[in-house]
């Protein structure tokens, strides 16, 4: 029998935390998986801890841009397959998910071959301080070689989440932390083969993720039939997932770029700087996960209720998803704000690190307030297709915001890795103006006012 949920019944504030959490249990291991390379490197690097840390740090962010982009992209075969759910509409899901599954077996190949031989320009181009500089290129060429792998399990993730199954997606996720933790205890801890052996143990994890989970799913019912003739590009299907999909990456690729060049802005620093602030960014992972999680399930939900022509359930959905975001985050940015120390202590022993890290943190603390309205937001615009809209509200928040903002608080003198950060819930507070807005504009049409039961 199907384990996924229809969410165009019933009641919504249960059904859609219960679909959250495995989501957060999910992004919560992806954090892991992100974080254990940083955390046993910089416990077990020994002398060359703060190398090996810079290392991963840099070639880390460089890689969770290829990361957020993939997701995006996913996200609009998520919203495509939730809305056809939605409508009743099951058969043409196995069609576009086949389109889908050739449409990201292309883009694996193409990044592939532009990725690795690009290591050494991308990593000059993040300016990594000079004694970390070889490190990140390896890092960075190995889990570039590895790109097959960070696409097939992002696929998974979207295609369960679009048909309401967010435990499929917390496995395949689950599988990859463990064996990660696992093979970074030996290549590193062992081994001793730092930022290289970080890089193998993270490609290793991704090979064996989807492996395992493949086998797994081949065990499942869906609520839609699908088999090999399903692998055919459909081009209706293909053109369909790329407008959902693109602007969310755009979106997310800008905002990671801005991110990436305040990474080099604190580069230039030096090599404490730099590596306090990998930690810092690390332990963001983990303090915007509720947010984050609430953003997928909203877009899953709403998808779903927009199919069905249920306007006002996907409304009282964001409320819902508000409130219960924003409950979190002032508990989660309290902790960071007061307590950043014992955070970045977790994943670096030197007080030189720690330092920056915390002070960094601060800046996220106020972005734990922000985000529980961003996040729910985004989530939302997403479910409803608006998908160009919440491209143009990123841009102008990461590009025309939180860059110049990070660049001129880079030339006050004493420079402050505080002020630095400032930036991000300055750029967050624009976003949720002008997503306000939007909101208010997209509602003064009768679409979204009538549900289709009403008519």
């Amino acid at each position: 029998m199907s384990k996924t949920q229809n969410f165009t019944e019933g009641k919504i504030f249960s059904p859609l935390i219960r679909f959250a959490f495995p989501v957060l249990l999910a992004l919560f291991l992806q954090a892991m998986y992100g974080a254990v390379d940083l955390l046993i490197v910089g416990q077990f690097g020994g002398a060359l801890a703060d190398v090996f840390v810079s290392a991963v740090s840099t070639g880390s962010q460089i890689m969770m841009t290829l990361t957020v982009v993939i997701t995006g992209l996913s996200m609009g075969l998520t919203v495509y397959v939730g809305e056809k759910i939605g409508a009743g509409r099951q058969e043409e899901a196995g069609e576009i998910i086949g389109s889908g599954i050739l449409l990201f077996g292309g883009l694996s190949l193409g990044l592939t071959l532009i990725l690795v031989p690009a290591a050494s320009g991308l990593t000059a181009l993040m300016q990594a301080p000079d004694e970390a500089f070889l490190d990140t290129v390896w890092y960075v060429t190995i889990c570039s070689a590895g790109t097959i792998f960070i696409v097939a399990y992002n696929l998974v993730g979207s295609i369960f989440r679009g048909i309401g199954d967010s435990k499929i997606p917390l496995l395949t996720v689950a599988i990859a932390c463990v064996l990660n933790i696992f093979g970074d205890f030996l290549l590193v801890a062992v081994w001793n083969m730092g930022a290289i052996g970080a890089a193998l143990a993270t490609v290793f994890a991704q090979a064996m993720s989807v492996v395992l989970s493949l086998l797994v799913i081949r065990k499942r019912k869906f609520p839609f039939s699908f088999s090999r003739k399903c692998l055919r590009p459909n081009a209706a299907h293909i053109k369909a997932i790329l407008r959902l999909g693109s602007p969310i990456a755009l979106q997310d690729l800008l905002v990671s770029i801005s991110f990436l060049a305040i990474l080099a802005i604190v580069n230039n620093l030096g090599l404490a700087e730099s590596a306090g602030v990998g930690v810092a960014e690390k332990v963001c992972a983990f303090i915007m996960l509720i947010p984050s999680a609430f953003m997928q399930s909203m877009s899953a939900f709403v998808a779903q209720n927009m199919g069905a022509q249920k306007y006002s359930r996907a409304k009282k959905a964001l409320w819902y998803g508000i409130a219960s975001s924003l409950a979190a985050g002032i508990a989660v940015g309290y902790f960071s704000f007061f307590h950043g120390d014992l955070l970045a202590g977790i994943f670096a022993k030197d007080v030189s690190i720690i330092g920056p890290a915390a002070e960094y943190l601060k800046a996220y603390a106020i972005d734990c307030l922000l985000t529980a309205f961003l996040f729910c937001f985004m989530g939302y615009f997403n479910g409803c297709g608006n998908t160009t809209f919440v491209m143009i509200q990123g841009i102008i928040g990461g590009i025309c915001v939180r860059l110049p903002v990070s660049w001129a608080m880079s030339q006050v003198m004493p420079v402050s890795l505080f002020r630095i950060g400032l930036a991000t819930p300055i750029s967050t507070t624009v976003q949720i103006i002008l997503c306000v807005i939007f909101f208010i504009a997209m509602h003064r049409t009768r679409r979204f006012d009538v549900d289709r039961d009403t008519l």
